[in-house]
């Protein structure tokens, strides 16, 4: 028979969010594959574990991933833990999962804390709908594509952000989305000094006017409103006829309720709206005349 690969939640912080399964789970592995094996020592240390620990990261996760894939068909059973939260969210964990399945391997997960969803919930802004960015790229070609992407988002969004580069970060997200645009600073999530600032981004920007960020940072972003988006669509349209808009396609070979359709998801309206303005404007037209 063959192993199989557990996907272990484990605290971002406070220790005391460790789940009974998770503590089982990891006591009866063959093997724990952990993201940094120091890191990871503090907590199973705490929890008497002393399993065999080897190490599973982001410059080793694709010959490492094989390894771990062969121990498990021979019958051993892999528990994954990230440095702090779930693995395989925005971390090499992700491989490995892929890997698993492409050798039949059964994957189960033993869910805990996750730092976005955590923020989320505690941010103070809509949770409907979000978009988790996780880091943003370190590449700047990369980083303007994902920013400019960002920028009509209109679900809320989850950044996460290291303190030596907040403040940097901050004004080129304020620069995006503007500076009346709420955010949520969220700092230290689970830990004594556990902090959520919801503010604009031109409050956000004067946090640190006279002391350093410090702690690990999870940014939440308001995202646009339907108000801004449709003064945008409105904008776009404002010198376009709906006679023009909807004639447009079917220059293109569109059927006339197919073209009322089409311009009515362009400008945001219902497809009565466009065929009532339709009547409207012919209407003009044959005054006119």
């Amino acid at each position: 028979m063959t192993g199989q690969l557990y996907l272990v939640g484990t605290p971002i912080g406070n220790l005391e969010d460790m789940t009974y399964r998770a503590i089982r789970i990891l006591k009866e592995a063959d093997v724990i594959a952990a993201e940094d094996t120091r890191t990871s020592a503090v907590l199973l240390n705490h929890f008497d574990i002393h399993n065999h620990v080897t190490s599973y990261h982001e410059f080793n996760k694709i010959e490492k991933a094989k390894v771990l894939v062969e121990k498990m068909l021979e019958g051993e059973n892999v528990a994954l833990i990230t440095d702090a939260g779930m693995p395989g969210i925005s971390d090499p964990g992700e491989e490995l999962v892929k890997e698993a399945y492409r050798n039949g391997i059964k994957v189960s997960v033993i869910p805990g804390p996750t730092a976005f969803v955590s923020a989320a919930v505690i941010s103070g802004l809509s949770t409907r709908r979000i978009a988790f960015e996780a880091f943003l790229p370190k590449d700047k070609k990369e980083r303007q594509r994902v920013l400019s992407e960002l920028a009509d988002e209109t679900r809320t969004m989850v950044i996460y952000e290291a303190p030596h580069h907040l403040k940097k970060t901050m004004q080129e997200l304020s620069e995006v989305f503007g500076s009346e645009r709420r955010i949520s600073l969220i700092r230290e999530l689970t830990k004594k000094y556990e902090e959520v600032n919801l503010c604009t981004f031109k409050e956000a920007l004067h946090l640190y006017d006279d002391k350093e960020p410090r702690g690990e940072y999870v940014l939440v972003i308001e995202g646009k409103s339907k108000a801004e988006v449709q003064a945008e669509i409105n904008k776009k349209y404002e010198n376009i006829s709906i006679k023009d808009h909807v004639e447009s396609y079917i220059n293109k070979g569109y059927d006339k309720k197919t073209a009322m359709k089409m311009a009515a998801g362009d400008r945001g309206v219902s497809k009565r709206d466009i065929y009532s303005a339709l009547l409207v404007e012919e209407a003009g037209d044959a005054g006119d005349k």
